[in-house]
């Protein structure tokens, strides 16, 4: 079988002081040892295990090719729950190279994508939530999406998924005695506890549906739209939130005509910036492109920053928040631009006025002067303020939203069939369901589990 046959593969990237080469399997330490020579003259397969080892890597010929160090797992303790080695050479890509294939030719093959990470799953090292934080972790572009995916290596989707699995399982193992002793009329199940403990469940999986948009906004960064009328400091707003002069800035009516994006990081979240074309009519085939593309992009985003000119009179401010139709997840953020222009006490006029549009938050800023940057950047980094408590799991992952959402499918019919007074046998398959699509999640449901279940809790016997 292919789980029984010695891989090896780099799991560095190129141009590192150090590269590590990784073999495992149960002839990794063996064939390690036909080209390895310690210090201490002692072979691999004698050694403790978790030890570090010094000494020279060489050809079948004797040929050194490397200094190395050389880590020594022991089965079941290691990544993938194998036998394992971990050598580490100098960075050179020829170095390395020559490595594995010496290592290959010794009878090790060249590992799949993601096979050792797979090994892990299949030995028990970790369940395939675990197992795709691996690879958001290699790929995290922020301190936010870093601690995504630590949290979720760590568990923090397992253990509420465990708690779900151990209720739902007692759930549809009372319903299945129901169904063996039908003809008795015998009620095991107390329906009103069911209904409670599916309710709870319910609460539970739908916090996790409702938290993808976060996590998923987290771990791509935050898409935050910039719109407003031509010559408002769309552009002049972007090159004071990233400090550098990424836009165009000019004087003369729609100079952004298609749609420019910047990330920044803000308080370790990724946020993506997009400087969209002046929302205003026009004949120009070139300009109504862009607009095109302006709400496009802002249907998309997360937050939308409106901006509008201090000078602006209220029925022009109608106007522009009229045309923004946002969804019920989305922030309008409305900032009043060009503070250094006009007097207080116009200003003030107009942030009441436009207060009266009920805007998720209104702030008075100078993006030519960068007077109020800092509190829009205070105000971003405290709404996608991440808590990774185990109490507050937060999912990223498309799979996993797709497999919850059909999972409170599932519990809402298993609710509706309480409440109608439906079969026992439909109200078990719901929930049947719902173990499937939980399960699919971590890997660890299956109907042998359900008759484990039945066999621990109950004597059948009597």
């Amino acid at each position: 079988m292919k789980q029984q046959e010695t891989i090896t593969a780099i799991s560095t990237g190129k141009g590192g002081a150090i590269g590590i080469i990784r073999i495992s399997g149960e002839k990794a330490i063996d064939i390690t040892d036909n080209f390895f020579s310690g210090i201490s003259g002692k072979k691999l397969s004698s050694v403790r295990p978790f030890s570090i080892c010094y000494g020279y890597f060489n050809d079948l010929s004797g040929k050194r090719i490397d200094d190395v160090l050389v880590s020594v797992f022991h089965n079941p303790h290691s990544y993938t729950g194998e036998d394992m080695i971990e050598i580490s050479c100098h960075g050179s890509s020829y170095i390395q190279q020559q490595i594995l294939t010496q290592l290959i030719a010794g009878g090790a093959r060249m590992a799949e994508a993601g096979e050792f990470t797979l090994r892990a799953y299949l030995n028990g090292k970790m369940d395939i939530v675990q197992a795709e934080a691996v690879a958001d972790l290699i790929a995290a572009e922020s301190a936010a999406s870093h601690r995504l995916a630590v949290n979720q290596m760590r568990g923090g989707y397992s253990k509420e998924f465990a708690e779900l699995r151990e209720q739902l399982l007692n759930f549809v193992s009372l319903l299945e005695l129901e169904l063996d002793f039908g003809e008795e009329d015998v009620e095991f199940a107390d329906r009103t506890r069911i209904r409670q403990l599916l309710c709870d469940i319910r609460e539970k999986v739908s916090r996790l549906v409702q938290s993808f948009r976060q996590g998923n906004a987290i771990k791509n960064g935050v898409p935050v739209a910039i719109v407003g009328a031509p010559n408002s400091g769309k552009s002049t707003l972007l090159n004071a939130l990233l400090n550098e002069e990424r836009a165009i800035v000019s004087d003369i009516a729609g100079t952004t005509r298609d749609v420019i994006e910047e990330t920044i990081h803000l308080g370790g979240v990724l946020f993506r910036f997009i400087d969209t074309a002046g929302i205003r009519h026009t004949t120009d085939k070139l300009e109504n492109l862009g607009i095109e593309r302006t709400f496009d992009r802002l249907n998309k985003a997360h937050i939308i920053f409106l901006l509008l000119d201090g000078g602006m009179p209220e029925k022009e401010i109608t106007a522009q928040i009229s045309q923004i139709k946002k969804e019920d997840y989305q922030k309008l953020i409305i900032i009043i631009n060009k503070s250094d222009l006009y007097a207080h006490e116009k200003l003030s006029k107009q942030k009441n006025f436009i207060a009266t549009f009920h805007p998720d938050a209104i702030f008075i800023i100078s993006a030519r002067c960068h007077t109020g940057i800092d509190i829009i950047e205070k105000y971003l980094t405290d709404e996608y303020a991440v808590n990774l408590s185990s109490e507050n799991v937060i999912i990223s992952n498309t799979r996993h939203y797709d497999l919850l959402s059909h999972a409170l499918t599932s519990i809402d019919r298993a609710l509706n069939g309480i409440d109608t007074n439906l079969p026992t046998d439909l109200i078990s398959q719901d929930i049947r369901e719902t173990l499937h699509h939980l399960g699919s999640l971590t890997g660890e449901i299956t109907n042998q589990n359900i008759l484990s279940n039945i066999f621990a809790n109950f004597c059948i016997g009597k």
